[in-house]
């Protein structure tokens, strides 16, 4: 897979995601945070299931053996992915779509400056602008003065930052290990069962109220868990997790779209040009590399 395949699966994660956020908020019921992000992501695994099963015998037999720490690092990665969507599905529940959405995007920002603090890796110099611009743009398309924060929105900003650390594991683990939808699998076993069980320990949920989240477990399991991550993590193995978080953002369009469409909403002027600015930083991020501009001169 070359690296525009990989970034249009990328994109095509960030359009299920982006129809998403509204299931999320909706579609839970009575089902508290915790067992609601456990069961979705225990769906999302069962999808995952059968294809991770047929890539590990393959790679594990002709391509490279798993090792202890590759086991080791899709649990942390599935702790971390836990972290992250409890706490964004804890802030969603309390504040606005559009806060959720735009807020959720700082974690854009903080890709390259975690890669570069704590991995050294350096990144394309368009990814700087890109990233900021992808953040403003967000601000825009969201209504921007009409974002007032409240106390759920905390929550979300403090997602963000694991976030982006899961961006960067899964960029890691899908080239070491080589196998892509057994990283998706392992992580999201890691990530329902932790909210599962913790979930029944603190929320104590009831038959009823598990029945009555059973279509946003469903949705959001099959669809925006089994479907959108792997695409993620299969798309992250060919492509930097700088530009595949600044990729990744394109959610917010998406989620404006389905608005516009499924629910009659309409963008001004000004939020459709916050869109554009996004849509300017996803292909400043894609074309620049590959121009004069973009690459390395040689040394006289």
């Amino acid at each position: 897979m070359n690296r525009l395949q990989a970034n249009l699966l990328l994109t095509l994660a960030a359009i299920i995601w982006g129809s998403s956020f509204v299931v999320q908020q909706i579609g839970t019921g009575e089902l508290g945070t915790i067992a609601f992000t456990g069961a979705r992501f225990l769906v999302g695994a069962l999808v995952v299931l059968p294809f991770a099963v047929k890539q590990f015998l393959r790679v594990d037999q002709k391509e490279r053996k798993f090792q202890s720490s590759d086991w080791l690092g899709l649990i942390v990665t599935g702790f971390v992915l836990f972290t992250a969507a409890a706490l964004q599905q804890h802030g969603i529940l309390r504040t606005t779509v559009t806060n959720s959405g735009f807020l959720t995007a700082l974690y854009v920002p903080f890709v390259p400056v975690l890669g570069l603090i704590v991995l050294k890796r350096k990144v394309h110099f368009s990814i700087w602008p890109a990233s900021l611009c992808c953040f403003l743009g967000t601000y825009i398309l969201s209504g921007a003065q009409q974002v007032d924060l409240v106390a759920g929105d905390l929550w979300v900003i403090s997602s963000t930052v694991f976030w982006a650390t899961h961006v960067m594991l899964v960029g890691i683990l899908a080239s070491r290990t080589r196998a892509p939808l057994v990283v998706a699998a392992v992580q999201f076993l890691v990530c329902g069962c932790i909210g599962f069980i913790l979930g029944f320990i603190v929320e104590s949920p009831s038959l009823s109220q598990i029945i009555g989240a059973a279509w946003g477990i469903c949705y959001i399991g099959i669809f925006s868990v089994g479907m959108a991550f792997t695409l993620q993590v299969v798309g992250q193995r060919f492509t930097p997790a700088a530009d595949a978080a600044i990729i990744l953002s394109s959610e917010t369009i998406f989620a404006a779209l389905g608005g516009m469409i499924f629910l009659g909403e309409r963008l001004s002027l000004l939020q459709l040009s916050g869109g554009v600015l996004i849509l300017t930083s996803i292909l400043a991020v894609e074309l620049l590399p590959m121009t004069r501009l973009g690459k390395p001169r040689p040394l006289s």
